[in-house]
């Protein structure tokens, strides 16, 4: 799935949380360790198994469950995820921390903004901190998350989409998959080259992507 995982952390306070840790999690737990960082939290962008584990394809993905075996670490979920992510993952409701839209936490010192931004599911979040926007799988460098699967809204995912076009050019973007050749991109840059800001009214979209992804 060439998922990629973050890791958002404070230097100063030694802090971090880990952004969607399906695979190899043991991996990236020993990457927190080696630079003498202490996970607090995890911030999971929406349920699919191929970012915070579960069944997939006949394939079960370790994903947060494992992680909390020994890292009993709050799961930060958009409030309209909650369910599906309960049921993808079968960790327990206590485990989630759940959020509204434009909520934030502290990674240390380093303030993290929930941005809900469903369309993809109901409750796809990105995540912005220090100029920095890791979005998940909303908006890749190049094209956009499927909207024909469970939960998914073309409608909304516009909404989203015109959303996130209104953060700073100097937005540098930090996407959910390695679907494109560079692993970052200033926003000004996707906006002027990806293929999703072309059409210029909700009726456009409709026609480009109703049901398609």
């Amino acid at each position: 799935m060439v998922n990629y995982a973050y890791l958002i952390g404070d230097r100063i306070t030694r802090e971090c949380v880990l952004v969607d840790p399906a695979y190899a999690v043991d991996d990236l737990v020993r990457i927190a360790q080696e630079d003498d960082m202490t996970i607090t939290g995890v911030l999971a962008s929406h349920y699919h198994p191929d970012h915070v584990g579960g069944s997939m394809m006949g394939h079960t993905i370790e994903g947060v469950s494992a992680l909390l075996e020994n890292h009993h670490v709050p799961i930060h979920v958009n409030t309209n995820e909650a369910p599906w992510v309960l049921r993808t993952t079968g960790v327990s409701e206590s485990d989630l921390c759940q959020h509204s839209a434009g909520d934030t936490i502290m990674v240390g010192n380093i303030e993290v903004t929930m941005v809900h931004t469903p369309g993809h599911t109901p409750g796809s979040q990105c995540f912005l901190a220090h100029g920095c926007l890791v979005s998940g799988d909303t908006l890749f460098l190049e094209g956009c998350g499927r909207t024909d699967l469970p939960g998914s809204d073309p409608s909304l995912m516009y909404e989203s989409l015109n959303m996130l076009a209104q953060l700073p050019d100097s937005t540098i973007v930090f996407p959910g998959h390695a679907y494109s050749t560079p692993p970052d991109m200033l926003l000004s840059d996707v906006k002027a080259t990806n293929y999703v800001f072309k059409p210029k009214t909700r009726e456009d979209w409709m026609a480009w992507f109703g049901g398609a992804g």
